[in-house]
């Protein structure tokens, strides 16, 4: 249901709101403490802005169930962003966020219901119009990176990639031509580059009917070229490294899926599987990819922030 919807309900009673998001307009976030941005995760009033247009429309107030909520999406939004940006548990958020329990129960609602890929979509779109390029791909990229798994990752969602000697997951990526997130998906990293693909060539095929070439690395090569082009109507180009070539080499189309792999690097909560159900790492790796998109909108290098003026007193 479109934005404006929820723009023609009843505002809050509430006093002089000091954020403009749907809680706080809508819900009963007005009732809670405001909080002012001072970590490197937090938005900056550009970025809110970007990211507040762009947010979809709670259930609560599209009359399909729940209550209004009582706590700023932005103070959640922020929240998350600094446990993806930063590695912590839940549990170890700075006070000055809400509950712990109550980020985490957004974060999970967020991901059950969508709301995470519909904000996530919608950024990358607008990306991809700044770049000047169409909104649908014609073309992707995709790849694998194998990730050590803390212990509390169970056995049966785990495993040994021999090639990495790497025991723990396997995230699978495919990405536009600016190495934008189009599917991601977890696995055990016993779990075969082109078994993988399987599914995931599926998935984009769904969700992407424009796109009619992918480039991958030589672990893609075999039947499942075949199978792409006879059961999907797509092409899979092979781009081998040739066996004169010595020390590194920047392979044409490879380098883009692998210059994301290196950029998810940088959220320390993917730096290592920590997350028990596979989905949730998922989950991490789309958070990220809306920091580096909201932080690119707005014109910001991530990893900075400008702590905003002192108040008057």
């Amino acid at each position: 249901m479109p934005q404006s919807f929820a723009l023609a309900g009843v505002e809050s009673n509430s006093p002089s709101p000091s954020c403009d998001c749907l809680a706080h307009r809508f819900g009963n976030a007005a009732d809670g403490p405001d909080r002012a941005p001072c970590y490197s995760s937090d938005m900056t009033e550009t970025e809110w802005q970007i990211v507040r247009a762009l947010l979809p429309v709670p259930a609560w107030l599209e009359g399909r169930g729940g209550r209004p909520e009582g706590y700023c999406h932005r103070q959640m939004i922020d929240a998350v962003r600094y446990v993806v940006d930063n590695g912590v548990k839940w549990a170890n958020l700075p006070c000055d966020f809400p509950p712990f329990k109550r980020v985490h129960a957004f974060a999970r609602r967020w991901q059950i219901q969508g709301l995470l890929t519909e904000l996530h979509d919608r950024l990358r779109d607008r990306v991809r119009q700044k770049e000047g390029r169409a909104v649908d791909p014609s073309a992707a990229v995709v790849d694998s990176q194998s990730l050590r798994a803390a212990a509390n990752i169970p056995r049966s969602t785990s495993g040994w990639d021999g090639g990495k000697k790497v025991s723990g997951r396997k995230r699978h990526l495919v990405v536009d031509c600016l190495g934008l997130v189009l599917v991601v998906m977890v696995t055990a990293a016993s779990v075969q580059d082109r078994d993988a693909a399987v599914t995931l060539l599926e998935r984009m095929r769904k969700l992407y009917f424009s796109a009619r070439l992918v480039w991958a690395d030589g672990g893609y090569a075999g039947r499942l070229v075949d199978w792409a082009a006879e059961k999907l109507q797509l092409t899979l180009d092979i781009v081998k490294r040739s066996d004169e070539t010595t020390g590194f080499v920047v392979l044409p189309r490879r380098w883009v899926v692998e210059r994301t792999l290196s950029w998810l690097m940088r959220s320390r909560r993917l730096v290592r599987d920590v997350e028990t159900p596979p989905a949730i790492h998922e989950a991490m790796v789309l958070w990220s990819m809306t920091m580096l998109m909201s932080s690119r909108l707005a014109g910001r290098r991530p990893g900075t922030f400008s702590r905003p003026p002192p108040r008057a007193r």
